[in-house]
C-alpha cells in the first residue's frame, strides 16, 4: 500500500474518531444542562416530559448515527485491505487493459477492441512514433463487446518493424454510422496501489491506470 493510502486512512480514521469525540462532549454538556435545569425548574411549572424524551431521542439518534458511520469506516478499510491481498496475484499476469498501445515483440502484437454495438466494418490503424499509419487491419464484422487482433509487426510492404511500443486507431461502422469502440492494450501487471479513487495497478508499457480499466486477465 502506498504512503499516500496509508495518510488518507488515517486521516479517515481521525476524522471519525473526532466526530465521536464531539458527538460524547455535545451528550456530556446537554445531561449537565438537563439536570441543572431540572433541579432549578419551578414546582408549579414542571417541565415538559414529552419536551424532554424528544431531546433524548434525538440525541440518541444522533449517537447511533455517528457509531454507525465509525463501523462503515472500519469495513470499508478492511474490504480496502482484502481487496489490496487479492490484487497482489495479478502482478506479473497479463491483461487487456484500456489504451491504444501495442507492445511489439519477437511473435508480434495484440491488442482489442471494445464494441458498444455491433458493426459490419471494424478496421485498427498501426501507427509509428511519428504518428504516420505503417499497417491497416481489418476485423471485419464483430458483434457488441470485445474483438481481440494480432498484429504480426510488418508494415503495409511486408517489412518487419523495430520491437517496441506502437500506437493504434480504431474505426467502427454499422450501416455507415460510427460506433463508438475503445481501444485495449495488452500490458503485463508489474505493481499494484491503493489510492484515493481505489485500486491502481502499474502496467508494463501503460503506466498507472484503474482497477476498473482492465477488460480481461490471462
Amino acid at each position: 500500500m502506498t504512503v499516500a493510502a496509508v495518510q488518507n486512512t488515517s486521516t479517515t480514521t481521525g476524522t471519525s474518531a473526532s466526530a465521536s469525540n464531539s458527538v460524547t462532549a455535545a451528550s456530556n454538556q446537554f445531561l449537565k444542562l438537563l439536570i441543572t435545569q431540572m433541579q432549578n425548574q419551578d414546582p408549579m411549572n414542571p417541565m415538559d416530559n414529552a419536551q424532554i424524551t424528544t431531546q433524548l431521542a434525538q440525541l440518541s439518534t444522533v449517537q447511533g448515527i455517528t457509531d454507525l458511520n465509525s463501523t462503515v469506516t472500519g469495513l470499508v478499510s478492511q474490504l480496502q485491505s482484502s481487496q489490496m491481498m487479492q490484487s497482489a496475484s495479478l502482478i506479473g499476469q497479463n491483461v487487456l487493459a484500456q489504451g491504444s498501445v501495442l507492445n511489439l515483440g519477437s511473435a508480434g502484437a495484440a491488442g482489442g477492441v471494445n464494441l458498444a454495438s455491433a458493426a459490419d466494418q471494424v478496421s485498427v490503424n498501426v501507427l509509428n512514433s511519428a504518428g504516420t499509419v505503417i499497417r491497416s487491419l481489418s476485423l471485419g464484422s464483430q458483434p457488441a463487446g470485445l474483438a481481440q487482433f494480432t498484429w504480426d509487426g510488418k508494415d503495409a510492404s511486408g517489412n518487419a518493424q523495430a520491437v517496441g511500443n506502437y500506437n493504434f486507431q480504431v474505426a467502427a461502422t454499422a450501416a455507415g454510422t460510427a460506433v463508438t469502440a475503445t481501444p485495449y492494450s495488452l500490458a503485463q501487471v508489474q505493481s499494484v496501489s491503493s489510492g484515493s479513487s481505489g485500486l491502481n495497478v502499474q502496467l508494463s508499457n501503460l503506466g498507472t491506470v484503474g482497477m476498473s480499466q482492465i477488460i480481461q486477465i490471462f
